[in-house]
């Protein structure tokens, strides 16, 4: 029997391809789900993340300010606010469903240009109002009457798009521009619709957007009510400055953004990249700005979770928020209030009499001279209001720093000393106070007609010898005054003279690190007989702030200290009438020694010393019988004003007082400007009064303190 043979199956080619073909595409597919996975996984995550999670930072209260008793000076008043978050997955028409239903809810104040808006309600609050342009109007009209916007685009317009000669972009400006006036003023009764819209519309996604802040609890109540029918809605709280004492220092304070103002466009990248939403409130000026980042705090951080459409699904806190630090300032509030008192007292009086036309400000500034705090930095101005014709004495503090005057005599230790350093003149020296005559120049004098006669460095201070100050000066420049004499004062005597002058930080930076900060203005014609003037403040011009700097340093032996305005920096607390600890103490900073003798700053101080309890001083009358052992020294410099009939400058003179107590062991230095204090033919004595007033108020609340210490120790006891 024969066995069968076993047949052989042979696979055709094609499909031996297919197979390969199909296994090819297999390893492929293999390895490009292996290198999305193991290769790309991570950054695919990441951007499923990015899709689906936002994390955005909520405001939190700022830091408060006090006073070096820790009075408050700023506080946080919370107020009511409605916000919109802005999710993917809201199509414009249900936003503008939202609109429509917050605008039955709460009133909006806005503005439009283009067309009249009636007087009402919810336009009469202009500072928070929401500014609508004539483009917004148009593009909301478009929204609302789709129809009619059609039928503004010609079928030639349709064509040349077609045809690629025009734009899509074009088109559309094409169609906002034949929408006519009269067709946007029917939208009037749709503005605070298009308001608000506006609003949930002005920022970034999933950031919150203010609708209206200072909402009133009737609003915040009915919004609350209906927030699950109002998506991406919220009624929250926000925080607004409070300052108890109203107008005290607040152009000093500086002051925040509002809700609708946010960052200030010049320096919105720089707050974004710190983690700034472009709404969030922000320092705008002086302290608030300059300590933006301490008073700003740590911002709550929240995680919105959104599905794949960009619909809300969770809300994650991630970290709470912490208000800002404190700020304790160096002023002492109950003293800066007196002063303050004091000069509108003074003001409103010397108004009334006669040659004070100009007078229109006043500034007075107590400094420690050991250590360079502000007790007081207190500036008034004196205004009328144009529409109501009232008086008003207006906070003008910042004008200490930011303003700078002719300011006479008081700048005369400077001089002196300048003279014995650069051995001009020695302790010993006697020049004659007699009237100069200098060829093409007019008589140079002291006050007194015919002269003082031989003096010496001191007498010259006690009585304000203006001669004594011009012949040291031309010693300085190598010349003997005789009748008649040329005056060949060449630069080097002005540059030598203001270098002197800066030892003491007269016409340089105090150091105070604020903004808009006056160096003063030099003169600018250096002819020889401005030299003269030079010394005796009659042509360079300084801040208050300068002038107490200056006479600190004479007062504390030499050494020109950096002002102080913030004393600490201190932790916030939760509770409300408790200060945190401290996070950073500000020290004195001393900016420079000055290069005179100690000899010689002693001597000018007993000078000043006469100044104001010797009779015949030029502060005698003024501070007779204080006993806190006063120094001092007066000044008095000319200047110009305008002249309202449109004739020549009207001379005037500003009033000036430089002072500090006691004598022997300085602690408290006062400085007094009043620029155009009166007319030359009317003088008065404000400067001198304010000065004595200041003094007596430290030290009567210094023994007020000091009484009640000891009462207190006697209770413990």
């Amino acid at each position: 029997m024969k066995k069968k043979k076993r047949e052989k199956y042979h696979i055709p080619l094609r499909l031996n391809l297919v197979f390969l073909t199909v296994f090819t595409l297999f390893s492929v597919l293999i390895l490009r789900l292996g290198l999305v996975q193991i290769v790309y996984g991570d950054n695919y995550k990441r951007e499923v993340k990015e899709n689906q999670d936002k994390t955005v930072s909520k405001s939190v209260p700022r830091g408060k300010m006090y006073d070096r008793y820790n009075r408050v000076i700023v506080d946080n008043k919370p107020l009511n606010m409605i916000t919109y978050t802005h999710f993917s997955g809201i199509s414009t028409d249900e936003r503008l469903k939202v609109a429509k239903d917050l605008a039955r809810m709460i009133e909006v104040p806005y503005t439009a240009t283009s067309i009249e808006i009636p007087e009402n309600e919810e336009n009469a609050d202009l500072k928070n109002a929401v500014k609508i342009t004539e483009r917004d109007m148009k593009d909301f009209w478009i929204m609302l009457h789709p129809q009619k916007a059609k039928e503004k685009i010609a079928k030639t317009d349709l064509k040349k798009v077609k045809d690629g000669e025009m734009t899509e972009e074009k088109l559309y400006e094409r169609q906002l521009q034949r929408i006519t006036k009269s067709e946007l003023e029917n939208l009037k009764g749709s503005l605070e619709i298009l308001a608000i819209k506006r609003q949930m519309e002005g920022g970034y996604s999933h950031t919150p957007q203010i609708i209206k802040s200072h909402v009133t609890d009737k609003e915040y109540a009915i919004v609350s009510e209906h927030l699950n029918e109002l998506p991406g809605v919220d009624a929250t709280t926000y925080w607004e400055r409070y300052y108890p004492e109203r107008s005290t220092l607040r152009t000093l304070l500086g002051r925040v953004s509002s809700t609708n103002e946010g960052l200030p466009k010049n320096k919105i990248n720089y707050y974004l990249a710190r983690g700034y939403n472009r709404n969030d409130q922000v320092g705008m000026s002086y302290l608030e700005k300059r300590y933006e980042a301490q008073l700003s705090g740590q911002k709550e951080r929240v995680k919105y979770v959104t599905d794949k459409n960009g619909n809300l699904v969770d809300t994650i806190e991630l970290t709470k928020g912490n208000r800002g630090s404190d700020l304790v300032l160096t002023i002492d509030m109950k003293l800066q209030k007196a002063i303050e008192e004091q000069i509108t007292q003074q003001l409103l009086e010397k108004k009334q009499m006669n040659g004070t036309r100009f007078l229109d400000r006043a500034f007075v500034i107590m400094m420690d001279p050991q250590t360079g705090e502000i007790l007081t930095m207190a500036g008034k101005k004196y205004t009328i209001d144009k529409q109501t014709g009232r008086t008003e004495i207006k906070d003008f503090s910042l004008g200490n720093l930011s303003t700078s005057y002719t300011m006479g005599s008081v700048v005369k230790g400077a001089t002196v000393l300048a003279g014995m350093d650069s051995g001009a003149i020695t302790p010993e020296s006697i020049l004659v106070d007699e009237p100069l005559k200098i060829r093409g120049t007019p008589i140079k004098k002291s006050a007194e007609a015919y002269g003082l006669g031989p003096l010496d460095y001191s007498s010259a201070l006690k009585y304000s010898s203006n001669v004594f100050m011009f012949k040291t000066i031309m010693a300085m420049a190598d010349l003997k005054y005789h009748r008649n004499m040329t005056l060949p004062i060449k630069a080097n005597t002005f540059i030598e003279l203001r270098s002197y002058y800066s030892q003491f930080g007269l016409g340089i930076s105090t150091g105070i690190e604020l903004d808009n900060e006056s160096i003063g203005v030099q003169g600018g014609n250096n002819i020889p007989g401005t030299a003269l003037d030079l010394g005796i403040g009659q042509y360079d011009t300084y801040t208050p702030l300068q002038l107490a700097q200056y006479t600190s340093t004479i007062a504390n032996g030499g050494y020109r200290i950096k002002p102080q305005i913030v004393k600490e920096i201190r932790k916030p607390t939760i509770k409300k009438d408790e200060i945190g600890g401290v996070q950073y103490s500000f020290e004195p900073q001393v900016l420079n020694r000055i290069t005179m003798k100690k000899e010689y700053i002693r001597d000018v101080q007993d000078a000043l010393k006469r100044v104001t309890q010797e009779p015949g001083g030029t502060g005698y009358a003024a501070f007779m019988g204080a006993k806190y052992n006063p120094a001092g020294k007066s000044g008095t410099a000319q200047a110009f004003e305008k002249n309202p009939s449109g004739g020549d400058p009207i001379k005037v003179n500003n009033s000036n007082f430089i002072a500090y107590a006691p004598a022997d062991n300085p602690e408290v230095v006062v400085v007094v400007v009043v620029p155009s204090a009166f007319l030359p033919s009317a003088p008065n004595q404000i400067t001198k009064e304010l000065a004595r007033s200041a003094l007596d108020t430290y030290f009567n609340f210094k023994q007020q303190k000091g009484e009640k210490e000891v009462r207190k120790q006697g209770e413990k006891q």
